[in-house]
């Protein structure tokens, strides 16, 4: 609990271009703050969008930091870096959270048994047969593996800090090397990497929609794993988006 003026957690948001969703994951993550018993800040990461993201968090009483470099694992270590505090919490912009999934994290993080974890994910609406089907996949790998989705991750800061935070060379899939990286800490710890099986969380299934793609991206990552380490190759993150020629210059 909250002593000293200290804040407990942090939840941190990662967003690039996301004005019409970002309100609706406030919202959802200030209702659930409301129901904690701790004290906890909201980190919005504005990845250099160029719509009102910024502007809407701001509005809202979240702090907004910048990060000029668009990709996943740098904005979120970027609000890691900014973080107050002692338990940190990635949601996703395009994710909404139950008001029970914030203090069921924080309960096990607080207990000092656990280093961190995921939770289950359900999509915002029903979906064709192949990406119902992966879905049922990932969450039975997800649970058996303990590896958390990207959308919904929480750990320890002193854990976070330890394995290095998200892998910066890749710009996909970086939540499942630092799922197996804070395991293997969490291990020698004598802690454990929990995924909470409980459908209190629901993340935006826009990238299903084209099937073609979705089947494209498994196929490539699958076949070639070193291609989450290049930007062009993960289109189903980032194509998605506005994209950034002098970025992509950048990161090449």
């Amino acid at each position: 609990m909250n002593k000293n003026n200290i804040t407990d957690y942090s939840v941190i948001i990662p967003a690039f271009n996301e004005a019409a969703l970002i309100a609706s994951t406030i919202r959802a993550v200030q209702a659930s703050m409301q129901h904690s018993l701790f004290s906890g800040e909201i980190i919005v990461v504005d990845n250099d969008s160029t719509d009102k993201t910024a502007e809407i968090a701001a509005s809202m009483g979240a702090r907004v930091v910048h990060e000029p470099f668009r990709q996943i694992a740098r904005a979120r270590n970027s609000g890691a870096r900014a973080a107050q505090g002692r338990y940190l919490i990635f949601v996703d912009a395009d994710t909404i959270i139950a008001e029970p999934l914030l203090n069921e994290a924080l309960r096990l993080l607080v207990s000092g048994k656990v280093a961190g974890g995921g939770a289950r994910v359900e999509f915002d609406r029903p979906q064709r047969f192949l990406a119902a089907a992966l879905l049922r996949y990932w969450q039975m790998i997800s649970r058996a593996a303990r590896l958390a989705a990207g959308c919904f991750v929480f750990c320890t800061a002193e854990g976070f800090r330890r394995v290095g935070g998200f892998d910066e060379k890749v710009y996909a899939s970086e939540e499942i090397g630092f799922s197996v990286r804070l395991r293997a800490w969490a291990h020698q710890h004598r802690q454990i990497f929990k995924i909470i099986n409980r459908q209190w969380l629901k993340t935006s299934a826009r990238k299903n929609q084209n099937v073609l793609q979705l089947i494209l991206t498994i196929l490539v990552i699958a076949l070639f794993p070193a291609a989450v380490r290049f930007r062009s190759l993960c289109f189903l993150w980032y194509a998605c988006r506005h994209s950034d020629i002098s970025l992509e210059k950048k990161s090449d």
